[in-house]
């Protein structure tokens, strides 16, 4: 017996905003059949294909420390990690910590807008080269 994922979940300030964010940084969806209000507790959203979810839901503390488990993220389009590294940065996301490398190597960690750190990685294309 095994166990499956059925989703991640992030507490947020405000999940509304969070689950705006992540969608446009993952282009995921919600479910129109259940679509998230500004005024929800809980927002879900979901990769295209539906197998992968994300739950924001409000609690009423801020982040306090470091993120035990954050998301790395590559670039899924033609392009590469610093033309996506721009695209985050604009929708919102704050560098917080630069680990790129003069070979071209290494990460950029980022913070939501509440602060929950992530990384985006080189893509696919750039770790082939």
């Amino acid at each position: 017996m095994t166990a499956l994922i059925s989703h991640t979940t992030f507490d947020s300030l405000d999940a509304y905003a969070q689950s705006v964010f992540w969608a446009q940084v993952l282009d995921f969806r919600e479910d129109p059949q259940d679509p998230n209000q500004p005024d929800d507790d809980e927002c879900m959203i979901f990769s295209a294909d539906g197998s992968q979810r994300l739950l924001f839901i409000n609690v009423p503390d801020r982040k306090q420390v470091k993120n035990r488990v954050h998301l790395d993220l590559q670039p899924a389009e033609v392009g590469g990690r610093d033309e996506e590294l721009a695209r985050l940065l604009a929708l919102g996301a704050t560098e917080v910590d630069d680990q790129r490398r003069p070979d071209g190597t290494g990460w950029v960690v980022l913070a939501d807008p509440e602060g929950n750190e992530f990384c985006i990685l080189r893509s696919e294309a750039e770790r082939s080269a």
